[in-house]
């Protein structure tokens, strides 16, 4: 019967993780992925005994199906895609999915910038105030995998803006939204309104006792803020001003207001994390955090003890005075110019990948300052190469991981610091943006 089968487009974390959960709730399930499927996902697949193929989607098995489960890479004008949509086929992203087989609560974050250190900072302090928690979805394990595996009371869940596109019925009991720069418009038709619609769908289905924290700083958030839709209770949190609900800054003191009590957190110079991007991150944690009815004494240990996020401003080695960070997760310009701002060295700056409609206009004045040289790693370096031909005198092209370090080493002396911080997605020349911090490393450690 057409509506028992449930199919899954893309065989990567997401997508297999969708599928996992739809065999164990005894559903009829089918993986299609055009590309080659990882043979660590092979092995879950033929494991639980779940129908799958590569290297093409047969349009009769997949428009069979009643509901199909998109992995948030494939885009919406995927050819299989547009004709499923004709059919009136139901398209869902894999978080959709998942969250119809839990009934716990979920804090969700999304934004341009800070997604991984916020929820990573969120997840750490709630298992330190002994709540029975997980953390996942964009990161580390898929929402499906925890959904199937795990009961927690709470999950703590990162989210893109191609997750969000495909919820409907899901609502975050706590949504989270850092910020919102430009970044993924080629998927958006270069429309940033479409593409602030997108992060907005955070709030969908929210009522009034859900709650949504958000930076009272940021242009496009306040610029585009919904307020006739707005029902849930609302946190905000900035570093220039004072707030009615949410945190702030007094002098170089953190405070926390919620529900009319005000409370001094911390000083900003006991963050684990620092830098200006960090402190808006640790703002937004400890709102969320405070709604839980964590203990602030629980908060200001784990941001004081909060270790490093790898893959973000991770510091991997130190080479005869040259340091070496990995900041592999900066997709997209405005993660990068967090990055170069809180450089205090000279930099030798690997950058590059695919472009997704990068402005670097607003990067300029910072690589003047602060960028002694650029290592472009990427299939195609032109756009790099004709944004600072006037700001940096040297930049170089390298078409491997091994030769941007290679090349960077070379380019350096003691008191410098590498910064691999590409403003790019990874997929021109890497699996995704954790195989480019893991060869980075390795590459370095070879030098």
């Amino acid at each position: 019967m057409k509506n028992s089968l449930i199919c899954i487009l893309g065989g990567g974390e997401s997508g297999v993780g969708a599928a996992y959960l739809a065999k164990k709730k005894g559903l009829n399930v089918f993986v299609s992925d055009k590309s080659k499927i990882q043979e660590k996902y092979k092995t879950v697949l033929c494991q639980n005994d779940i129908a799958w193929e590569e290297g093409k989607h047969t349009e009769k098995d997949i428009l069979n199906a009643g509901t199909i489960v998109k992995s948030p890479g494939i885009p919406d004008t995927a050819p299989i895609v547009i004709e499923a949509a004709k059919r009136k086929i139901r398209v869902i992203s894999e978080v959709e999915f998942a969250g119809a087989f839990t009934n716990a609560k979920k804090i969700c974050v999304t934004g341009s910038n800070g997604k991984t250190t916020t929820t990573t900072m969120i997840y750490e302090i709630l298992k330190r105030a002994g709540l029975n928690v997980q953390a996942g979805g964009n990161i580390g394990k898929s929402f499906a995998k925890l959904v199937a595996d795990t009961t927690p009371d709470v999950f703590v869940l990162e989210i893109s803006s191609f997750q969000l596109d495909g919820m409907f019925s899901f609502k975050s009991d706590v949504a989270v939204l850092t910020n919102i720069t430009p970044d993924h418009l080629d998927r958006y038709d270069n429309d940033i309104q479409k593409y602030v619609a997108s992060k907005f769908r955070i709030i969908r289905n929210q009522g009034e006792d859900d709650a949504l924290i958000y930076s009272a700083d940021d242009e496009l958030t306040n610029k585009f803020f919904p307020h006739s839709d707005a029902k849930m209770r609302k946190y905000s949190f900035s570093i220039t001003k004072p707030v009615d609900q949410g945190a702030c800054l007094e002098g170089e003191k953190i405070i926390i207001n919620i529900n009319k009590q005000k409370e001094e957190l911390m000083t900003i110079h006991n963050l684990a994390l620092q830098g200006r991007h960090n402190l808006y991150n640790s703002m937004a944690a400890s709102v969320a955090a405070r709604i839980f009815d964590v203990r602030k004494t629980i908060i200001k240990e784990s941001l004081t003890e909060l270790d490093k996020i790898e893959h973000r401003l991770e510091s991997i080695l130190n080479i005869h005075g040259i340091e070496f960070i990995n900041d592999s997760k900066a997709t997209n310009v405005n993660s990068t110019w967090y990055a170069l701002e809180s450089m205090k060295k000279p930099v030798i700056w690997i950058a590059g990948g695919v472009d997704k409609g990068n402005d670097y206009t607003t990067m300029k004045t910072l690589v003047r300052q602060k960028v002694k040289a650029i290592v472009c790693l990427g299939v195609d370096n032109s756009n790099i190469h004709n944004a600072f031909a006037g700001d940096v005198d040297t930049i170089v092209d390298a078409s491997s991981m091994k030769e941007a370090a290679q090349l960077a080493y070379k380019l350096g002396k003691m008191g410098d610091v590498v910064l691999l911080s590409p403003a790019c997605a990874s997929f021109d020349l890497f699996d995704n943006f954790e195989d480019r911090g893991n060869q980075f490393k390795i590459e370095v450690r070879e030098l």
